[in-house]
């Protein structure tokens, strides 16, 4: 593309999106002198803290991005989900997400689309210009299409994700190299890819940053010994932030969004292990390690987030709660969840959801029946192990948050007070000229008329 036609523009508007994933929009907002293009971007165009959706979880929180949809449309509620009728579970990838996907609508419109490195991809889509996926893929070899397109990551040893478990390790050093390292090959493929500039819909997803969150988050808020470390990581994420958007044509209006904010993690919570210690959950044996393994007596059990099913006859597949006492079982277990207090004395949810609030959509069969949205500080945990203990510790010190995620918009005619994740798909498509019906999306365009 040539000079004069980098400055004309195109035939129509397009779109950069890079997503920092579960970046607070109080850490780039509240420290302009360390983060002068976040600041730029934010005098400039738009930018506010929005709220993710139910649950904020990564696996839940792209798909519902990404469509515009909650996940009783896009069928994906978290990391872990149950099988139809079944106690068996999955872990839901690119296949499983039901609604259209935002650079499908572009692609149908005769417009091009890369996507890059976006969490719940995989395998890659073969209808779109490129893509390489993101969070869970085995490989580049496998994650990236078409030929020539993995051809260039492999040669620059493209990194798909940090290694998270060089994160346990108490000295941060090598866990922080290895961000570095990922984040410096993501940005020289974004860069590349910029130049080339030969799309309309850019899609690319910093997931590093939700890493880096997780380990050494509470030494950002909290003056920890890595706090410097958290910081020079996030000076990097801006001087690159602004060197992509300076590589922009005039026609591309840069976005900027988060998935879920982030706080500090002062305690876990072991829901499975009090679900069984206040009767609501048992197990066929001592040997347990899945939710297949519950007894038939349980009358609940949770998986990650913060989700929690009742088990149900008819639905379940040894349900031991009767359908006409669904409503009261349920609002016995809210009413307990919504009592239950940390070890400091403070109440484990902020609110807990009933699925009523949060989903609708066809595939809503596999959805909670409650959702905990915790206050900050305490992180819910599912698994069927078992614990001693409901409150502990381990080598995370950084959890998710509904609110506070993070959204920039390179437009001054954007309004992104009130808004949430489901209004980024119909606001890049309003920013596109890419025409939708209203109906399409439980989010509406934040860009004024």
């Amino acid at each position: 593309m040539g000079l004069f036609d980098r400055l004309r523009g195109k035939d129509h508007p397009r779109v950069a999106f890079i997503g920092i994933d579960g970046v607070p929009f109080s850490l780039l907002s509240e420290h302009p002198e360390e983060f002068p293009n976040a600041a730029a971007l934010a005098s400039e165009g738009a930018a506010g803290a929005i709220d993710s959706i139910v649950p904020p979880e990564s696996s839940a929180c792209w798909p519902a991005l990404t469509t515009g949809v909650n996940p009783g449309e896009t069928g994906v509620y978290g990391f872990q989900d149950r099988e139809v009728g079944s106690y068996e579970t999955y872990v839901p990838m690119g296949r499983d997400v039901q609604a259209t996907r935002l650079w499908d609508r572009v692609t149908d419109a005769g417009r091009k689309a890369t996507v890059m490195n976006v969490p719940v991809t995989f395998p890659p889509q073969r209808n779109v210009q490129r893509m390489v996926s993101g969070f869970l893929s085995p490989s580049v070899d496998s994650a990236a299409f078409p030929d020539d397109f993995r051809d260039y990551l492999e040669s620059i040893d493209y990194k798909i994700d940090v290694n998270a478990k060089l994160g346990h390790d108490d000295d941060k050093s090598a866990f922080m190299e290895d961000a570095h390292e990922t984040l410096d090959k993501r940005f020289e493929a974004f860069q590349h890819y910029f130049e080339k500039d030969d799309w309309d819909l850019f899609f690319g997803v910093f997931m590093t940053t939700d890493r880096v969150n997780h380990f050494l988050f509470k030494d950002y808020e909290h003056d920890g010994e890595n706090k410097e470390a958290f910081l020079e990581f996030y000076r990097k994420v801006d001087d690159y932030i602004g060197r992509l958007r300076d590589q922009l044509p005039e026609d591309v209006t840069l976005v900027i969004a988060s998935d879920h904010g982030f706080t500090t993690l002062n305690y876990e919570v072991h829901c499975n292990t009090w679900l069984e210690q206040e009767g609501w959950l048992s197990y066929e044996s001592d040997d347990h390690d899945s939710l297949s393994d519950i007894a038939s007596d349980s009358r609940a059990y949770s998986l990650i987030p913060g989700r929690f099913f009742i088990n149900l006859e008819g639905r379940e597949p040894r349900g031991s709660v009767a359908q006409e006492d669904y409503e009261a079982v349920r609002a016995e277990l809210k009413a307990e969840l919504e009592a239950l207090e940390g070890p400091d004395g403070k109440k484990v949810a902020e609110r807990v959801v009933v699925k009523e609030e949060a989903f609708r959509g066809d595939h809503d069969d596999i959805a909670p029946d409650l959702v905990v949205i915790p206050n900050h500080g305490f992180d819910l945990k599912s698994g069927f192990k078992g614990h001693d203990d409901v409150f502990g510790t381990g080598p995370r010190n950084g959890m998710h948050s509904f609110d506070n995620a993070t959204l920039y918009i390179d437009n001054p005619d954007a309004d992104i007070e009130d808004a949430d994740l489901y209004d980024i798909a119909p606001t890049i498509l309003d920013l596109m000229e890419v025409e939708y019906a209203r109906a399409d999306f439980d989010g509406a365009s934040l860009i004024q008329q």
